[in-house]
């Protein structure tokens, strides 16, 4: 296995660099994009489809929806805009900012041109980093696209980072997914069918524009090529972001960025958690947000989780019962585990058989998962705290939790 290390600690290769190509010192602007990438084609819907069909590209956000079904499911015309979601709220992910930051030629690329093949005369661009936003807008004076493209601030909660919340923002409203569940393609901005992803969908649709199915498909998985970018933080000794071939083993990544052993998470708050990193392989959509957390051995695991959970339960939209009072009885059910109060345990269990499916967004299903693999994953924990208090170590903060947030 070929690893290649750029000049920016935060910022390495395994194997061959195709989203981070160029970036070994610091944002590409236009004239260096070109150099390295080459000039973007004009290609047609069709033309699209067809690639993300032949390499099975999936979205890049948590859902991983598959590309070509996306455009499979908006109409022949009428298409109002294309919405770069960038609000990348998720505390620990840094892949789409760094896109932003370092390759905004890149996103934009990606796209105008589905825009101009869409037919869409809008580009809306969705930011909450300032970094970022600031980066796009100077790349915009670079280029003439012959489109109306707007950057917009978005907030940094964690829900505004959701499809629905972040249309609502576009169009003037309040940063909170609607409780009705429409799909963009069919209601989106201004009611209009738009095509809607995150930051590196359109980075990836850039470079397979560039490099055609056969090429893309060179590296990474048979029944998913490409490469991943991947945000890994935690008990390791080189955090960052990381560019895979899909399908390299997470053992591989942990090594490389010097990972303690224990419990790792995958697919971060929203996650799931694994009691080592043997035996996994890296794709869609076990790591959708491209996240991965190593714990370690030295902290509290159910300690780390209840911090966490604290924090989850500061991000509710406050739109629904499952929400505002299911993830505040699961903080204190919890705090009364760690405590090593069994009622704490049973009432856990309890609450997170009654959260799924019942919120008006994916928050709350996403908290149950995480919280409800923690107790599986942790049991042997579980039994030290309710048999004597304590599993003897301390809560070092190994998992990052934004400050001020509870």
């Amino acid at each position: 296995m070929t690893m290649l290390q750029a000049s920016r600690v935060d910022l390495r290769v395994i194997g061959e660099p195709r989203l981070l190509s160029g970036l070994d010192h610091g944002r590409a602007d236009r004239h260096r994009h070109l150099s390295t990438h080459g000039a973007q084609p004009d290609l047609t819907r069709a033309d699209y489809t067809k690639l993300a069909e032949a390499v099975g590209l999936r979205g890049r956000g948590g859902a991983a929806f598959p590309v070509a079904l996306k455009l499979a499911d908006l109409p022949a015309k009428g298409i109002e805009a294309v919405v770069v979601n960038g609000s990348e709220s998720e505390p620990v992910s840094r892949k789409d900012r760094l896109l932003l930051t370092l390759a905004p030629h890149l996103v934009l690329d990606g796209a105008t041109g589905l825009a101009r093949a869409l037919g869409a005369p809008h580009v809306l661009i969705a930011v909450h980093d300032a970094e970022a936003a600031m980066s796009i807008r100077e790349a915009l004076m670079e280029r003439d696209d012959g489109l109306a493209i707007e950057v917009r601030d978005t907030p940094g909660r964690f829900v505004a980072g959701e499809a629905r919340a972040v249309l609502s923002v576009l169009e003037g409203g309040l940063a909170v997914p609607p409780g009705r569940r429409v799909l963009p393609t069919r209601k989106g901005y201004h009611r209009r069918p738009t095509f809607l992803s995150n930051v590196e969908t359109f980075a990836q649709l850039a470079v397979l524009a560039r490099l055609g199915s056969k090429r893309f498909s060179s590296t990474g998985l048979i029944s998913e090529p490409g490469t991943q970018l991947l945000t890994v933080d935690g008990a390791v000794q080189r955090p960052g972001v990381i560019e895979t071939p899909i399908g390299v083993p997470l053992e591989a990544v942990m090594q490389f960025s010097g990972a303690a052993a224990g419990p790792v998470l995958l697919g971060g708050y929203h996650g799931r958690w694994l009691p080592h990193s043997g035996g996994v392989v890296l794709k869609r959509p076990d790591v959708s947000s491209g996240i991965i957390l190593a714990l370690g051995t030295d902290s509290c695991p159910l300690g780390e989780v209840h911090r966490v959970s604290q924090w989850l339960a500061s991000q509710s939209a406050g739109q629904c019962g499952p929400c505002v009072f299911g993830l505040a009885a699961l903080v204190d059910d919890f705090d009364r585990l760690v405590k090593g109060d069994p009622s704490g345990w049973h009432d856990a269990e309890r609450h997170l058989g009654l959260v799924p499916g019942r919120g008006a967004c994916a928050h709350p299903d996403g908290s149950a998962r995480f919280l409800a693999s923690a107790l599986e994953v942790f049991g042997e924990d579980v039994r030290l705290h309710l048999s004597s208090g304590s599993c003897g170590r301390h809560v070092k903060g190994v998992l990052p939790v934004p400050r001020g947030a509870w």
